[in-house]
């Protein structure tokens, strides 16, 4: 049943306010996998915060139209799922690297990053991005380096002193017997 004027507006502006917040996309052939196999990749979506969307090329190249990702209009041929990642962008990459590798049919044409767009295999760099959390225990660890160094520093003439007098007292006790 073809899609009235409305819908197609609605459509265009539902995909646009998600690729407005969108960290990264993918955009990926599904050609030849079954519905139960596009399910199972919508619920893993669900599951990490992925939005999966499968709209007409001509709706999603309108939406993406002066959007950060209007790079990504040429990829849209063929029947291509876009898979965006509102929260960080390796989320999306690891979800559709991880489902490509048991469902050799879906494949990855390219990655959207911040603007700009990359082929199907710089999924594996996108994926291997740090999460959240992963970022800032790293960034909390350079920044508590230097200060755990110079603690460090302040306490060794204590304890050299320290370790100092303690060999001089063991000396002095192996002398006396």
């Amino acid at each position: 049943m073809p899609l009235k004027l409305e819908g197609k507006k609605r459509i265009v502006a539902e995909v646009r306010e998600v690729v407005m917040r969108a960290q990264a996309i993918v955009i990926a052939e599904y050609r030849g996998l079954t519905v139960s196999e596009m399910d199972e990749l919508r619920v893993l979506a669900r599951k990490v915060g992925v939005q999966m969307r499968v709209v007409r090329n001509t709706l999603a190249r309108r939406a993406v139209e002066d959007t950060p990702y209007a790079c990504i209009q040429a990829s849209l041929v063929g029947p291509v799922a876009l898979a965006f990642s509102l929260d960080e962008p390796g989320s999306v990459a690891r979800l559709i690297r991880d489902f490509a590798k048991t469902h050799n049919k879906l494949v990855v044409k390219n990655v959207a990053l911040s603007g700009q767009l990359l082929d199907g295999a710089a999924i594996d760099k996108v994926a291997k991005l740090p999460t959240y959390e992963e970022a800032i225990s790293t960034l909390m660890g350079t920044l508590q380096a230097p200060i755990t160094k110079f603690v460090r520093t302040l306490a060794e003439p204590h304890t050299k002193l320290v370790r100092t007098l303690a060999a001089i007292r063991d000396s002095k006790q192996t002398a006396q017997n």
